[in-house]
């Protein structure tokens, strides 16, 4: 299925090849399949007395040769379910969320996945129990995995699990979170994508009034080449936005005091705590990184004034300027261009690229039209069961929609890197599951600008460069700073609709400075960002990603193609070391702030250059 623009002819994705429907008999068994395996799990905890307070009665430092034998078997046994379980849970529940995210209106879609959250929070619980009978057994874990087999293909995922297991709760008390938080964060969650995705805006185009979803307005808000346009759509956004202000404002204050309360009972530091170490960083590294983007933002403005003096503008930008054009592209680009441009310049960096690529485009991977009821933004799904990714984009033609799909790809890639990977050996942080996305943008860009055919054109080029960079440095601290009083007020009292906006327009003015207007900056940035509504902090790791990636891209064009398999085995890797351990291997210390600063001298050359011109 799909739907003819002046893109031409713009796909759905293909999910029959997961399971033919969601009636279907395959999904209806492998839902019932996920039921038994988690029973089964149930049972050989039960049998093992694996949980917390059951590692009493688990060997001690001075055991015998045959119970530390006994205690690997458990812990093989445990890691062979646990990899089938989630292999076929993963697929299950990917298959349900992607029927959501291209269709909020479908009930039984919705039904569906309301009904298998109860599978999720049963592995929970299970995992809850083996991670605090881990956390009392660390001790003996060096001689499980001395004696190999699975404990010691997984030694990195049994070390981090111990190491966390300090920072829980009971297990009465975890259980009790996991099966609230269905009727609490994950409800809220569910409402912010709801209420998003069905919001639509009456505008008038071309003498007729149509009926637009958000990520259509947002579009052309960002990118249509008339500014009295992308006035009208900014002005339009924050209207429908205010008119949802308060159930919004609700599902912020839900999931971010759920996350308080938790985290307080956990023993955590503070609001960041878990969010550094699920990113497998420290705060050094946090640090370095944070203080060389900061000391960035003079640059980053430079480029802002230059383009409102383009744009005629005496002071700042506006907010719908922010995204303008600048400079004269050939063309808006066909659906058909985008997949050539992509699969073209992804061959000169890796054939093996290039063919993912294809495969994705031919085998209808990717979602593109815009519509209403399907979520705004882009994303990239693993698929486990059949070792495919599935891809969500809203493209509209432009040059930034195009690097926006080869983005997701470069997650593809990342996922089908990882094939014949565990799923417990592919748990990969968000600083590192951002590597190969950064870095097929790169491959795009960097193209694009070397076939440049005018100056002209070149300048259009780093426009959507640096207004994507300009997003993830600048706009991202802003929404670290943001989050980060949110968690601090969250912790004494709710937030009001007005609160947020208010808190959102301050950290805007301290990132932006006068590279924007500071009339026209966007309060509303907060209700349609989908990460506030999902996990803590899921801002900062966009930022490490695309240093980490211009740091590995300027090794790249030093090393050549000899870079490519050591890159990808790294692709590989990313679920099975720390940060720091697997940047070590290109010779990259992350506490050195010098690190940080050549990745952002590297943009600051660019805009250097869109100066000149």
């Amino acid at each position: 299925m799909a739907s003819t623009s002046k893109t031409g002819t713009l796909p759905h994705w293909d999910l029959t090849n997961i399971y033919p429907s969601l009636e279907s008999a395959e999904l209806k068994q492998a839902i019932a399949q996920t039921q038994a395996d988690l029973t089964a799990l149930e049972g050989y905890l039960d049998t093992h007395h694996i949980s917390k307070t059951g590692s009493t009665a688990q060997p001690s430092s001075t055991s015998s040769t045959s119970s530390i034998n006994a205690f690997a078997d458990i812990v093989n046994g445990y890691l062979e379910h646990t990899n089938a379980l989630l292999r076929l849970f993963y697929t299950v529940s990917t298959y349900i969320s992607l029927s959501v995210a291209t269709d909020s209106f479908n009930t039984t879609a919705r039904r569906m996945r309301s009904e298998i959250d109860p599978l999720g929070v049963q592995f929970s619980q299970i995992d809850t129990r083996f991670t605090g009978w881990l956390g009392g057994l660390q001790h003996l874990l060096p001689e499980v995995i001395a004696r190999g087999g699975l404990a010691a293909q997984h030694a990195f995922y049994l070390h981090e699990t111990a190491e966390q297991s300090r920072y829980m709760m009971s297990e009465p008390e975890e259980a009790l979170a996991a099966e609230l938080s269905l009727s609490g964060a994950t409800a809220w969650s569910k409402l912010q994508g709801t209420i998003t995705s069905q919001l639509t805006v009456e505008m008038e185009r071309n003498g007729t009034t149509e009926k637009l979803p958000m990520p259509a307005i947002i579009n052309i808000m960002q990118h249509d080449p008339d500014a009295e346009v992308r006035r009208e759509a900014y002005e339009l956004e924050h209207a429908a936005w205010a008119s949802v202000k308060e159930p919004l404002a609700a599902c912020m204050n839900g999931v971010k005091g759920a996350a308080v309360v938790l985290n307080r009972k956990r023993g955590r530091v503070d609001a960041l705590h878990a969010p550094v170490e699920d990113a497998r960083i420290d705060r050094e590294t946090l640090d370095a990184m944070m203080g060389a983007m900061r000391d960035s933002f003079p640059t980053f403005r430079k480029y802002l004034r230059a383009k409102a003096r383009r744009l005629g503008h005496e002071g700042g930008l506006p907010w719908w300027d922010l995204f303008a054009p600048v400079g004269k592209s050939e063309h808006s680009y066909s659906w058909d261009e985008a997949q050539n441009l992509v699969i073209t310049n992804f061959a000169q960096f890796s054939p093996q690229l290039a063919r993912l690529a294809q495969t994705a485009f031919e085998r209808n991977w990717i979602d593109a039209e815009q519509r209403t009821g399907k979520r705004g933004g882009a994303f990239c799904s693993e698929v486990a069961a059949v070792d495919e990714s599935r891809i969500l984009c809203n493209f509209d033609g432009s040059l930034d929609q195009v690097s926006t799909v080869a983005h997701e790809l470069g997650h593809a890639f990342h996922n089908h890197a990882q094939v014949g990977k565990t799923i417990l050996q592919t748990i990969t942080p968000m600083t590192l599951a951002e590597t190969a996305s950064i870095m097929c943008e790169t491959l795009l860009i960097d193209a694009a600008l070397r076939d440049a055919k005018s100056a002209d054109e070149e300048l259009a080029i780093l426009e959507t460069d640096l207004i994507g960079k300009t997003q993830v440095i600048v706009d991202i601290t802003s929404r670290y700073l943001f989050e980060q009083e949110v968690f601090e007020r969250r912790a004494k009292s709710e937030l009001s609709a007005d609160d947020l906006c208010e808190i959102m327009l301050r950290c805007q003015k301290e990132t932006y400075g006068d590279g924007l207007d500071e009339r026209y900056l966007h309060p509303w940035m907060w209700t349609w960002k989908p990460h506030y509504y999902s996990r803590s902090f899921y801002n900062f790791p966009y930022a490490f990603g695309l240093l980490f990636a211009t740091g590995l891209y300027a090794i790249y064009q030093k090393r050549g193609a000899d870079f490519v398999p050591d890159y990808i085995e790294l692709l590989a890797s990313t679920g099975e070391g720390s940060a720091a351990d697997l940047a070590a291997r290109f010779g990259i210390n992350l506490h050195e702030r010098a690190f940080w600063q050549a990745s952002l001298d590297v943009i600051g050359q660019r805009i250097e250059r869109y100066c000149e011109l």
